[in-house]
C-alpha cells in the first residue's frame, strides 16, 4: 500500500500545490475581511467566480482582435490579470458600500445572511449574462500555455512514477505566490497596512487616532476582492472550464483553509490553503486504496469538511491563529 502511494507522489504533490495557491489566495480575502468585520464574507466565492468570467471573456476578445499573434501570451495575460483584479476589486468595494457598510451596527447573523444573498445574485447575473451572449452558461476559454512538462521522478527513485505538469501550473503558482508575498509585504510594511492592522485591533481606538476608518475597510475589500478575481483568471487558465458555480464549493474550500490556518491571520491562510489543496488531492489519489474501495476519489470534498470539523474541535484558534480572550 505504501510503495503504491508513493508511487503517484510526485503528481499529488504538483496538482496539490497548484489547487493549494488556488485555495491560498482567495482564503486571503475571508481571512482579510474577518480580521477587521469579524464578518464571514459568504460572497467572496462568487467576486472570485465573476474574476474567472471577466479575465476568460476578455482574454477571448483580445485573442479574436489577434493579440495572440501580436503580444506574447505572459505579456496578455499580465494585462488581463491586472484589469480583472481592478474591476472584482471595484465590486468588492461597491458591494461593502451597498450591501455591508449599513449593517455594521446589525447583529452578526444578518450581515451573514446578506452575504449569502449576494452570493445567489452574483451566481444568477453571472449566468443570466453567459447565457445571453454565449448561449450556455458554461465558457472555456482559449488555450494558453498547455505545453506538457515532464518531470522524471523515477530518475530519482524507481519508487516514484514521473509526472507531467502543463506550462500554466509554473503561471499559477508564480503568480499565486508573487501576490501572496506582495500583500504580506503590503499589510506589515505599509502605512495602509499599519492602518488595516490597527482597525482590525480596536476599530474604535484606531478611528479615534484619525485613522479613516470606512477607507480602510473599503480598501481591504478592494484588496481581498482583487486577489480573488485574478485567482479567478488563473484557475480558467488552468482547469479552461468555468462556469457560475464555480465559486460556491471553492469559496467553502476557501473558508476551510482559512479556518485550517487561523481565520484573521493573513500567513495562516496561505498555509491553510495549500495544506488543503495537497491534502484533497492526496486524498482524492488514494481515499480508494485507504479504504479498500469502500471511499473512490469524489469523496475528496468530504474528506475536506471532516478536517474543518476536526479543526473545529481540536484547535479552533487554527494552525497559527491565537485564542481569542473575551474582554470584561
Amino acid at each position: 500500500m505504501l510503495s503504491e502511494m508513493l508511487h503517484t507522489m510526485p503528481q499529488v504533490l504538483i496538482d496539490g500545490l497548484t489547487l493549494g495557491t488556488v485555495y491560498a489566495v482567495i482564503a486571503l480575502g475571508y481571512t482579510m475581511v474577518y480580521g477587521i468585520l469579524e464578518l464571514i464574507n459568504f460572497a467572496h466565492g462568487e467576486i472570485f467566480m465573476s474574476g474567472a468570467f471577466i479575465g476568460t471573456a476578455i482574454l477571448m476578445v483580445l485573442t479574436g482582435m489577434g493579440w495572440v499573434s501580436a503580444v506574447p501570451a505572459i505579456v496578455m495575460l499580465i494585462f488581463v490579470l491586472f484589469i480583472t483584479a481592478v474591476l472584482t476589486g471595484f465590486v468588492g468595494m461597491g458591494i461593502e458600500r451597498v450591501a455591508y457598510r449599513p449593517l455594521r451596527k446589525a447583529p452578526k447573523l444578518i450581515p451573514l445572511i446578506t452575504a449569502i444573498g449576494i452570493s445567489f445574485v452574483l451566481q444568477d447575473i453571472v449566468r443570466f449574462i453567459a447565457e445571453l451572449k454565449n448561449g450556455n452558461y458554461i465558457l472555456t476559454g482559449p488555450s494558453l500555455f498547455n505545453h506538457q512538462i515532464s518531470i522524471k521522478a523515477s530518475s530519482i527513485s524507481s519508487i516514484f512514477s514521473d509526472a507531467s505538469i502543463k506550462s500554466s501550473f509554473v503561471i499559477v503558482l508564480v503568480t499565486a505566490v508573487l501576490m501572496m508575498i506582495a500583500l504580506d509585504l503590503f499589510v506589515n510594511r505599509t502605512k495602509w497596512g499599519m492602518a488595516m492592522r490597527a482597525v482590525a485591533q480596536d476599530r474604535d481606538t484606531a478611528s479615534l487616532m484619525t485613522v479613516n476608518v470606512n477607507k480602510v475597510i473599503s480598501m481591504t475589500f478592494f484588496i481581498g476582492s482583487a486577489l480573488g478575481g485574478a485567482t479567478g483568471v488563473l484557475f480558467a487558465v488552468q482547469y479552461g472550464t468555468i462556469d457560475p458555480y464555480i465559486g460556491f464549493i471553492l469559496g467553502l474550500k476557501a473558508f476551510i483553509a482559512a479556518v485550517l490556518g487561523g481565520i484573521g491571520n493573513i500567513r495562516g491562510a496561505m498555509l491553510g490553503g495549500l495544506l488543503l489543496g495537497l491534502m484533497e488531492m492526496f486524498a482524492s489519489a488514494n481515499l480508494t486504496l485507504l479504504t479498500s474501495g469502500m471511499f473512490g476519489a469524489e469523496y475528496k470534498d468530504v474528506f475536506a469538511f471532516a478536517i474543518l470539523i476536526f479543526v473545529l474541535i481540536f484547535k479552533p484558534e487554527g494552525l497559527l491563529g491565537k485564542p481569542v480572550t473575551e474582554k470584561v
